[in-house]
């Protein structure tokens, strides 16, 4: 996170820097009818086609992009409160203080994610709009990362234990990651939640293709553990490795197309607006599928979690009752 604070700071100067020698020799004050016919940047993008319209924020098509990405959201919402009843039963049975967590965090993430979706559409302040972003972001890292340091930990503590750990670390990171957006937003005035006519900003889009390198390489990491000798520190169910393989999938792309609209290409909104929809719409139904999903379809309420009963039935954890 700091080396994505750093790279985004060096480059704003590298851009400030620039104009400051453009307005000094007179080309940024230029007419453009006097160049060799090429229109400027400020009238290159004003009328975008396909895709790119689709994933602008401003206008009629961003209000269809955002509409869209609003809509899965609505649905897993209303399927939250179809299921309630019977989830927070299952819940004070088993007294799972895990479970209930990682159930109140999917509650929240998805009453962001339509305040978001709806803030958007109506056009709201740039303030709003930021603040929205951020406490979104923050509350889908804090899971992203709990998932990951929970699941490491197995069995050799206590539930409550685990829960503490796994907050205070993940909590950690989040704060963390919000901390050094907030600065880049607020006092270098770097737009990073606001999409429009920005293909080229490398101080915007050097932090995201930082950041989404960073997480690929941590899940890149995961998914190569089971061919070490720490492949017994993760579970060993298949729904967990692919969970990890599509967050790696998308922060690959988010990657990549970060890294193409740096070097100025608008093809590259393409790609980043794609794995934003996907990333936003379909991680918190791909978080309950994973790892809630059969939880709260299982009968044994004795059980405190089910993720690990295939390493329980293989014996992983007999020598704990020697």
């Amino acid at each position: 996170m700091a080396l994505c604070l750093l790279s985004t700071i060096l480059a704003t100067s590298r851009s400030e820097g620039l104009l400051a020698s453009l307005v000094d020799s007179g080309d940024l004050l230029a007419d453009p009818s006097s160049s060799d016919g090429a229109a400027p940047p400020s009238q290159v993008s004003n009328d975008p086609k396909g895709c790119l319209a689709f994933a602008r924020s401003n206008g009629q098509h961003g209000v269809l992009y955002y509409l869209v990405m609003l809509l899965p959201v609505l649905a897993f919402t209303v399927f939250l409160i179809a299921r309630a009843r019977k989830c927070v039963k299952k819940l004070l049975q088993s007294q799972s203080p895990i479970m209930a967590t990682y159930y109140a965090c999917l509650w929240i993430i998805s009453i962001l994610n339509i305040l978001w979706c709806v803030l958007e559409m109506k056009h709201s302040s740039s303030t709003s709009w930021n603040l929205i972003s951020l406490l979104t972001r923050f509350g889908m890292v804090l899971l992203e990362v709990s998932v990951v340091v929970f699941l490491s930990q197995g069995y050799l503590t206590s539930t409550w234990d685990a829960l503490v750990r796994t907050l205070t670390f993940s909590g950690f990171v989040a704060a963390v990651d919000a901390l050094i957006k907030a600065i880049l937003i607020f006092r270098f005035g770097i737009p990073l939640f606001v999409a429009g006519s920005d293909a080229g900003d490398w101080s915007k889009w050097s932090f995201w293709f930082l950041h989404s390198l960073v997480f690929s390489g941590v899940y890149f990491f995961i998914l190569v553990l089971p061919f070490t000798r720490w492949r017994d520190h993760l579970p060993a169910r298949p729904a967990f490795y692919n969970y990890v393989l599509v967050l790696f999938v998308l922060n690959m792309s988010r990657s990549l197309g970060s890294f193409i609209l740096g070097c100025g290409s608008e093809f590259g909104y393409c790609i980043y607006s794609f794995t934003n929809y996907a990333y936003y719409a379909f991680y918190p139904p791909l978080l309950y599928l994973t790892f809630l999903a059969d939880y709260f379809k299982e009968e044994a309420f004795q059980l405190e979690d089910v993720y690990y009963s295939e390493m329980k039935d293989a014996g992983y954890f007999d020598a704990d009752w020697d």
